[in-house]
């Protein structure tokens, strides 16, 4: 017999997630990180690691990144 429409749906925690952000100041790039880790809250991410750098073209005009890494929150 068949099953119908019957829709499956399977839940992973993500354990380790890295994400990259990149700004023209430091606020923007502090601005967009915070919002990330707003949302990863809900996924029950925290931030375990951040590396900073800064780029400056050969126009002098410099870019800010970083390297976020978070991790599953301990409970």
């Amino acid at each position: 017999s068949r099953r119908g429409n019957q829709m499956e749906f399977s839940l992973e925690l993500i354990e380790d997630k890295i994400e990259i952000f990149e700004a023209s100041s430091p606020k923007a790039l502090e601005k967009q990180i915070e919002e990330q880790i707003n949302h990863n809250k809900a996924i029950m991410l925290t931030v375990n690691t951040v590396s900073y750098q800064i780029y400056t073209s050969p126009e002098g005009k410099p870019t800010y990144s970083a390297a976020v890494h978070f991790k599953l929150k301990k409970l």
